[in-house]
């Protein structure tokens, strides 16, 4: 290396980090030789290495005093320079190289390639603070636009350092926006904008922050559909529905295949209904022509389809239960999906599915006195209604009879306290980071499990992925969604009411009915209420109906039901609590429901969202009856009423999401409220509303039954789930299943 102006002596004193002997060297030579400047700079080099700072500085600055004006600038380029190559040379010291750059800082404070390496040198020194990107002047300089030669790569790397660092930070945002006319190449940028964003969105659930961050990327690359896709989905997550769902048009209008398609329209719907829009005449066509969609792909039979294609096109049919409650045709479109993603899967990953092949032969005869290795996968493993309601099974699980494995997806990362929980209950447990997918299978299959239990189903696409290639001798779904149909999935745990009699006509999983309910809990925790009527303009003695469903679950024709109930209760109001952020679009659709049905606006009130599900909770007991949503019924949140005491109409269907709160209403023992048509569902919201001793009769039975129902028996639902995995064990080594 040609470093420092060529002198190799300080070459050498920096390699062996002898200091001392460097400056008694250039001590020496400049006694002989005092007008060569170089020696006073290496000097001082060294005495500032060596920690004599005001040495070096009082030796730099004799240098100079006696030179002419003209003589002084070119001094200290040649000091900046030795400076920089000695930087260079000590890198990875990280100290050193600081302590340099902040004196090159000084000498040159405009330098921005030298404050890059600071900023970089400050993640390694672990003193990063947003503000040094403004305090240096960093962005200022790159928003005036700099007449130095910047590394553009070099900057792009300082960029993905300080988004992976703090990506809240508003400096950070500000640095990914000045680097716009800095950028050759929008792909390294667009791929650091998306990596920040997936953090941001996922992991911090801020998702519009990740989709204003993501959004930069357009200025470089506005036809970039896969950006706009993500972009899209930001902003549709956070309730920003215009954004939302005029994004996904865009995307929409720049593809070609069918498989694109199919997702595209699948995004401008998830758009709408994620807003409360779900019910509009523009969706309700959207959906149609998905169904079209799909069944003039389908036919195709496509063998060739790309890992997102297949990820995608699990997720296809997702909205078709919240639209309409026909469980023969909704499981039909979803199987037919699921098979033609089997068979791409199994051509593109030959070697896993043949290595699980092999697996299942050596394992056929496993002894059967060894733990079952049961493993739940999940990216809801936290504070999340899977997270609240999955506990009780890790806490109550008999351990000398099984091993617990936790998988949790996209989990790296996040501060969750439920999800530390699961961590610490668990025998074994993985947070994964994003985009692990490679690394979440090979664990899974190393780890040899007997059973895995899919929590999620289609909600995650991936986890559709990950049963698809049989990585257990047994596989199963439950509580989360509905069965997702992958075809190499054995079980679908239901209860003897979720599920008509006749479900198995149709599902390709056998339905292992527990005996009593598919899922069950020992109570809830509940924090003190934020609100009280009178805040919300309602008398004391009013009658409150409540619904309490997110924006996907909200149906017109359900909505006009509970309308008719208001209208016929005197003093009745309509309490609408909503997860989504863009509550405005809710609060337009009922207030101008109410308009149409001759109520007035006033009796509709909204319920401001609160922070803790325990404040929620506590919140409920505002309401005297909570009128349920259909076709896609509550789950956790019929749960917390009932736990909390609380009267329920609901409307009883023929698919898994319509019968969710019947199968909660008759194992928390109570009958009363549970509707099998439109008509009876108006008839018990009204005899409710106006039956005030109806209602305390309920209310004290579901307070009773808390020590008898079992829905409020977590230990012995626990038992009875680990009774069935025994049985399917059993079934599997006697080769029965």
């Amino acid at each position: 290396m040609n470093l420092l102006n060529g002198d190799q002596q300080a070459v050498k004193y920096l390699e062996v980090g002898d200091y001392s002997a460097a400056i008694n060297y250039y001590e020496k030579r400049i006694n002989s030789e005092p007008e060569i400047k170089s020696y006073y700079w290496y000097l001082g080099l060294f005495l500032l290495l060596k920690g004599e700072e005001v040495e070096a500085q009082t030796t730099w600055l004799l240098a100079m005093t006696d030179g002419e004006p003209k003589e002084v600038e070119p001094w200290t380029q040649d000091l900046k320079q030795i400076l920089q190559l000695a930087a260079v040379q000590l890198q990875n010291q990280y100290s050193s190289a600081w302590l340099i750059r902040q004196h090159i800082r000084e000498i040159s404070p405009d330098d921005i390639n030298n404050l890059l390496n600071l900023i970089n040198l400050s993640f390694q020194l672990k003193t990063y603070t947003g503000e040094d990107l403004t305090s240096w002047g960093i962005i200022e300089q790159l928003q005036q636009g700099t007449n130095q030669e910047i590394d553009v790569e070099y900057l792009l790397e300082t960029l993905d350092q300080v988004l992976n660092f703090d990506p809240l930070h508003p400096q950070a945002y500000e640095l990914a926006q000045a680097c716009i006319p800095y950028v050759n190449y929008p792909e390294k940028y667009i791929d650091i904008l998306l990596k920040a964003a997936f953090q941001i969105g996922v992991l911090m659930s801020q998702p519009e922050a990740a989709g204003n961050l993501a959004e930069l990327g357009l200025s470089l690359d506005e036809n970039n559909p896969e950006l706009i896709r993500q972009v899209a989905t930001f902003y549709q997550d956070s309730g920003n529905r215009d954004k939302g769902v005029n994004l996904a048009k865009k995307y929409y209008s720049l593809l070609e295949d069918n498989i694109d398609k199919v997702f595209a329209n699948h995004l401008i719907i998830r758009g709408l209904i994620h807003t409360g829009s779900g019910q509009s005449a523009e969706c309700i066509s959207l959906l149609k022509y998905q169904t079209s969609l799909l069944n003039s792909y389908l036919i195709e039979q496509p063998v060739d389809l790309t890992e997102r294609n297949i990820l995608q096109l699990y997720s296809a049919s997702f909205f078709f239960p919240y639209f309409q409650d026909n469980l023969p045709e909704n499981l039909l479109i979803r199987q037919k999906i699921a098979q033609i993603c089997q068979r791409n899967i199994e051509i593109k990953n030959p070697d896993i599915i043949h290595r699980n092949h092999e697996r299942v032969s050596l394992l056929k005869h496993k002894n059967e006195t060894k733990p079952l290795k049961i493993g739940y996968v999940s990216h809801c493993l936290r504070t999340h209604s899977v997270g609240w309601l999955t506990r009780w099974l890790f806490q109550y699980h008999n351990r000398e009879d099984f091993k617990i494995y936790a998988y949790l997806i996209n989990a790296q990362g996040r501060v969750d306290d439920l999800q530390n929980w699961y961590v610490k209950s668990a025998d074994v447990a993985y947070e994964f980071p994003l985009y692990a997918s490679e690394q979440i299978i090979n664990t899974i299959a190393q780890d040899e499990l007997d059973i895995i239990v899919d929590l999620d189903s289609v909600t995650l696409n991936f986890s559709c992925k990950i049963m698809a290639l049989k990585l257990a001798l047994i596989q199963l779904s439950w509580l989360g969604w509905d069965a997702s149909e992958v075809p190499t999935i054995d079980y679908f745990i239901a209860d003897p009411y979720v599920l008509p009699e006749n479900a198995q006509d149709y599902y390709q999983e056998t339905i292992w009915r527990l005996p009593k309910t598919y899922i069950a809990v020992d109570g809830f925790e509940i924090a003190n209420p934020s609100l009280r009527r009178e805040y919300l303009n309602i008398p004391g003695d009013a009658i409150v109906f409540l619904t309490a469903q997110s924006g996907y679950k909200y149906n017109l024709e359900t909505a006009k039901l509970q309308m008719q109930i208001i209208k016929s209760v005197p003093n009745s109001y309509f309490l609408i609590k909503d997860s989504i952020k863009d509550q405005a679009s809710v609060e337009e659709c009922f207030t101008q429901l109410a308009d149409e049905i001759g109520i007035n606006p006033d009796r509709v009130k909204f319920m401001p969202t609160v922070p803790l599900a325990s404040i929620h909770r506590a919140n409920i007991m505002l309401a005297d009856i909570l009128l349920d949503t259909y076709p896609y019924n509550g789950a956790t949140t019929t749960m917390e009423t009932l736990w909390m005491g609380i009267p329920i109409v609901t409307r009883v269907g023929q698919q898994f999401a319509a019968r969710n709160s019947y199968t909660m209403m008759m194992n928390a023992g109570i009958t009363e409220g549970i509707a099998w048509t439109d008509e009876e569902y108006v008839e018990w919201g009204i005899k409710l509303g106006t039956d005030e001793n109806l209602r305390q009769q309920i209310a004290w039975k579901l307070r009773k039954n808390r020590q008898t129902a079992p829905l409020w028996n977590a230990k012995q639902f626990t038992r009875e789930m680990e009774n069935a995995y025994q049985q399917m064990w059993q079934k599997y080594i006697e080769g029965k299943n």
